[in-house]
């Protein structure tokens, strides 16, 4: 049948509505709908606004009442059909009378797909695929954690224009910029996972925290997670209140994502130090980079990565650059976005 105008319409908007500011990052993914009438009018609008909350099917269904009756529900996901802590959106849209749904990507998640089935069986009409890889873009980093059964791992590093992250003497503060620093608080509060190793704990004995451009600490703060095997002192700031932190005793980055996995996280802010970044790197588990180089010259110092155990050029990790931007400000410095490898 194909999509009406109102409908492509009503999908931006619902797209729009799930990536609403300020909905907490969580184990579920972001979701809008709008609900139109035989006219292409919309009835009501709704988005899911975290864990524990009415998805965004219900909460549209809750502000139509009566007047959901015959109408098309645009949803920027598949209706869910199980039930956790509310009940599976499909069985209630099909007891709402809805009479179309048109729905964007198809749920990745086994345990809640299957809701376009139970619709159709309803007597439902259902059309799927509209702007779908703009609602995978507004859940890119759930998307993947469903499909790959583990988080999405950014590493983010500050470098020189030679490549070290510390001068010879260990001190590194700062090499990036104020304007550099506060994108990287930005970038920091899109993840729900702080993830640094137990030496850069020791030695640099960072807060891991999310602060506004006001330095001020926001009130939703990721995980912090401690990555290795020796003991830490328990005046490290990272166990301070301002955040849970947990420490996975490990050196295996696979078995590290695995117990995060676990804990319903989705996406991973990877910060630690080069012995790190090289130890997810070997694993082939970074997903993305973010570069911010700073116009300096050091000569001497702190490798940003350690030993790849690449010997030849011809074999050098070659990250594919998706995004360039100059951070301006008093001492300019350019973050550089990239892909490890192909889509």
């Amino acid at each position: 049948m194909g999509f009406t105008g109102a409908e492509q319409a009503a999908m931006r908007r619902a797209l729009a509505l799930a990536a609403t500011p300020g909905v907490p990052l969580g184990p579920n993914p972001r979701v809008g709908c709008v609900l139109l009438d035989a006219g292409g009018t919309t009835v009501a609008e709704g988005f899911h606004r975290g864990a524990g909350t009415p998805h965004a099917e219900a909460d549209a269904l809750a502000r139509a009442g009566a007047r959901a009756r015959g109408t098309t529900a645009v949803v920027t996901l598949e209706p869910c059909n199980h039930t956790g802590r509310t009940g599976p959106c499909a069985q209630a849209l099909a007891e709402a009378g809805v009479r179309r749904v048109v729905f964007a990507q198809d749920d990745p998640n086994p345990t809640a797909a299957g809701g376009a089935g139970t619709l159709r069986a309803a007597g439902v009409e259902v059309e799927s695929g509209l702007l779908a890889a703009e609602a995978r873009s507004v859940n890119r980093h759930w998307t993947f954690a469903v499909e790959h059964g583990r988080p999405f791992v950014t590493w983010k590093l500050a470098t020189t224009l030679d490549g070290r992250s510390a001068a010879a003497d260990g001190t590194s503060r700062w090499v990036s910029s104020p304007a550099a620093r506060r994108d990287t608080h930005r970038l920091r509060a899109l993840a729900d996972v702080m993830l640094v190793g137990t030496n850069t704990v020791e030695v640099d004995d960072p807060l891991l925290t999310v602060r506004d451009e006001q330095d001020r600490p926001r009130e939703r703060q990721p995980l912090r997670a401690v990555m290795g095997e020796r003991d830490l002192a328990a005046d490290r700031r990272v166990f301070n209140e301002d955040a849970e932190t947990v420490h996975l005793r490990t050196r295996d980055p696979h078995a590290a994502l695995a117990e995060l996995r676990a804990r319903d996280r989705q996406h991973v802010f990877l910060e630690g130090g080069p012995t790190l970044a090289a130890g997810f790197l070997r694993a082939g588990l970074v997903d993305e980079i973010v570069v911010y180089v700073a116009p300096m010259l050091l000569g001497a110092g702190r490798s940003a990565v350690a030993d790849l155990g690449i010997t030849t050029i011809a074999d050098a990790f070659r990250p594919r650059v998706t995004d360039i931007t100059v951070l301006e400000g008093d001492e300019p410095n350019v973050r550089l976005t990239l892909a490890p490898g192909e889509d």
